[in-house]
């Protein structure tokens, strides 16, 4: 271990990996003074100190969404289903802390709040002996310079954004980056309109601005493109290009979304569709079998959409009132 903690001190500024140490001794010290806080005496010291800590959620989803498809690649699958498995039973106490805070149960808080400290801690540990040496084995230095481009649109937990990597003169941000990457699905014919004609940058801009979040996973089950949208109901980010979808989702969902697969491809289905509450919002979610002219199976459009204002719409508007 600490053999390994030599190489990570000796990595660049910026460095994906070097990142997540920076960001752990944040949240190292942010759990230590939890666990000095009396609740019950000093709650409003409590409760700054733990709107800090439900930061790691960012670090939860880099991990989700950026180096756990990249240790794929590398044919390394586990943390993709072990570890996102215990980032959710987290996430979960964090949703019990909160709604205990929320009914002013705070006598409930002390014993939820050492449970939750035990797991981050035990969590951080698998980190520090597992993840992250075998990371850094398995991951080129392509490999982190281009995750590098999907954690800027994720965030960090608990630090600033650090400085550009590789070196700025280097640098290109992922809106600007131009350069042509090998993917495992084929791209050649993708833009084909049954009616009109627009150009690759006018489709663009009519996926960014449409209200809704899109993902198109192929026949292969293979993730091929998402919206990047300003206002995503849930987070994406460019790891999950080419990524199996069974891989994009927490292990508790995999199996619905396989049967809806499943039942797709054999044709006996053509939609499904879930409504959820989500952070004190209505979420409508719907995937659409995509087949062609001869009725082949070729993918699935999943689409969620914020409907919280749509629910309260009442009687009719027909007049413009911008003023």
């Amino acid at each position: 271990m600490e053999l390994f903690m030599e190489k990570v001190t000796e990595l660049k500024a910026g460095h994906p990996l070097k990142v997540y140490y920076e960001e752990g001794e944040k949240i190292h010290d942010v759990l230590g003074e939890l666990q000095g806080v009396n609740i019950l005496k000093d709650y409003q010291q409590f409760y700054n100190l733990f709107n800090q800590l439900c930061e790691i959620e960012k670090r939860f989803r880099r991990k989700e969404n950026q180096l756990f498809p990249y240790l794929e690649k590398h044919d390394w699958h586990g943390p993709s289903q072990g570890m996102w498995s215990f980032h959710d039973t987290l996430r979960e106490q964090i949703r019990n802390i909160h709604d205990k805070i929320n009914s002013r149960e705070f006598a409930d808080l002390p014993p939820l709040l050492d449970f939750l400290i035990q797991g981050i801690n035990r969590l951080m540990h698998i980190e520090d002996i597992r993840l992250f040496p075998t990371s850094f084995s398995l991951l080129t230095e392509s490999d982190w310079k281009d995750m590098r481009s999907g954690d800027e649109e994720i965030g960090w937990a608990l630090i600033d954004a650090p400085v550009t990597y590789p070196a700025k003169e280097d640098y290109i941000h992922p809106s600007k980056d131009k350069v042509a990457r090998t993917l495992p699905f084929e791209t050649e014919g993708k833009f084909h309109y049954d009616e009109g004609y627009l150009s690759p940058e006018q489709v663009n801009w009519m996926l960014k601005f449409i209200p809704l979040d899109l993902t198109y996973v192929d026949e292969n089950d293979k993730v091929v493109f998402y919206n990047r949208g300003e206002d995503r109901v849930f987070p994406r980010s460019a790891g999950i290009i080419g990524r199996e979808v069974r891989f994009c989702h927490p292990p508790k969902s995999v199996g619905m979304v396989l049967t809806i697969l499943e039942e797709f491809k054999k044709g006996t289905k053509d939609t499904a569709e879930f409504w959820i509450n989500f952070k004190d919002r209505k979420i409508h979610i719907r995937y659409f079998a995509i087949r062609d002219k001869e009725n082949n199976y070729k993918g699935v459009l999943e689409m969620s959409q914020d409907i919280t204002e749509i629910q309260q719409l009442e009687g009719q508007k027909r007049l413009l009132d911008w003023e």
